[in-house]
C-alpha cells in the first residue's frame, strides 16, 4: 500500500515546529521528527505540499492540491541514520551503484544536510504561490577518508504555485585537484499498478542493462511497458513520460544537465529480498530517475557543475 502525507507524518510524528512563513500564500515550515530529525515542509497557494527530510536532502512526499501523494513510500521505511529511506526521491551521488569503499548509491542520501545559511532560506513566495528552499551537504572527515575528494552540493526544492516539483542542484569542485562524480535524482513515482503503466520517449535509445552485467543493447519499442524486473540506464534522452492508465495521470518528467535516465522495478522475486520493501509494494512504484551515469562529470578546481529536474503531473478524466 503506498503511504499517504497522512501516513508519513503519523510514522513520523513531527514534535516541534520551529518556524512558518506566509501560511495564507506560498509557506515554509520546519518541524523535527520523533527521532529528532529536522524537516521542511513547502505548502503552495492551492494546498499542494512536499515534505523534504534533511537527513539525505530527500523529498519524502509530494502531494497535489487534493491531497494526492505523487511519490511511493515503502511501508517498511526505515527514517532514521545509517538506513537509507526507501521511497521519495533520494539523491544518488557520488555514485551510481556499487564500486570501491562507498555505500550503494553513494552517501549523500545516509548523511545528514542543513539548511543554507543564505538569509533568504526557506522563503516563500509572495508574488507567485510558490515555495522553496536551500539545502547543503558537505564532505564529513569519514566521506573524505572512503573517498578523497571535498566538494559543496547545494540543493534547492521548489513548489510551483502549479503543484510541479522542482530539484535543482549545484556541485562544485573546492578541492586542489579535479573532481568526477555520478549523480542520480532516484525518483520513487506512485502509481495504480505496474502493469497499467507506461514510459515514452525512451524509443530507438542505448541503454545498459544492469540485470545483464551492463550489456548495452537499443530500445526497440515505442514505449516501455513492465512484465518483469527492470534495471536499465537510458543515454542521452531528452524528457520522459510516465502514463498511468490505472490512475488516469500523466507524470512528465523534464531534464537539464542530466542526459541519462534510469529505470527501475524489483519485481516480486527481489521485493521479496528487499528487507526495507513490502513483498507486493513492487506493484505500487517505479523509479524514472534524471541521472549523470554512462559519462561521470569532472569538475577543475573551482568548477560547478548544475542539474535540475522538473516534476509535474496531469489528470485526464
Amino acid at each position: 500500500m503506498v503511504l499517504s502525507l497522512l501516513d508519513i507524518e503519523k510514522k513520523m510524528t513531527p514534535c516541534e515546529e520551529v518556524v512558518t512563513l506566509d501560511a495564507n500564500v506560498g509557506s515554509v515550515e520546519k518541524i523535527k521528527d520523533k527521532h529528532g530529525i529536522e524537516q521542511v515542509i513547502l505548502k503552495n497557494s492551492r494546498g499542494a505540499k512536499v515534505r523534504i527530510s534533511l537527513y539525505g536532502g530527500q523529498v519524502l512526499s509530494w502531494t497535489n492540491e487534493q491531497g494526492e501523494e505523487l511519490l511511493f513510500m515503502s511501508s517498511k521505511a526505515i527514517f532514521k541514520p545509517p538506513s537509507a529511506i526507501r521511497g521519495g526521491i533520494p539523491i544518488c551521488f557520488p555514485q551510481f551503484g556499487s564500486r570501491g569503499m562507498l555505500e550503494q548509491h553513494g552517501f549523500a542520501r545516509n548523511r545528514m544536510w542543513v539548511i543554507d545559511d543564505n538569509p533568504t532560506s526557506p522563503r516563500a513566495n509572495k508574488s507567485n504561490g510558490q515555495a522553496s528552499t536551500d539545502l547543503v551537504l558537505k564532505p564529513t572527515a569519514e566521506d573524505i577518508t572512503s573517498w578523497p575528494s571535498k566538494f559543496e552540493i547545494r540543493l534547492r526544492v521548489t513548489l510551483t504555485e502549479e503543484g510541479n516539483l522542482i530539484l535543482r542542484s549545484r556541485v562544485k569542485n573546492t578541492n586542489g585537484k579535479p573532481l568526477s562524480f555520478s549523480i542520480a535524482f532516484r525518483t520513487y513515482f506512485a502509481i495504480s499498478d505496474i502493469s497499467e503503466v507506461r514510459v515514452e520517449g525512451l524509443e530507438t535509445l542505448d541503454y545498459l542493462d544492469s540485470l545483464k552485467e551492463r550489456e548495452r543493447f537499443t530500445e526497440q519499442g515505442d514505449a516501455l511497458t513492465f512484465e518483469s524486473e527492470i534495471d536499465r540506464v537510458y543515454l542521452s534522452s531528452s524528457d520522459v513520460a510516465l502514463f498511468d492508465h490505472g490512475s488516469k495521470k500523466t507524470f512528465q518528467i523534464r531534464k537539464q544537465g542530466l542526459p541519462d535516465v534510469a529505470v527501475w522495478n524489483p519485481w516480486d522475486k527481489k521485493a521479496k529480498a528487499i528487507s526495507d520493501l513490502g513483498d507486493d509494494e513492487y506493484k505500487e512504484m517505479l523509479c524514472v530517475d534524471g541521472a549523470v551515469i554512462e559519462k561521470p562529470i569532472t569538475l577543475k578546481p573551482g568548477e560547478e557543475w548544475v542539474g535540475q529536474l522538473d516534476l509535474s503531473v496531469l489528470s485526464s478524466c
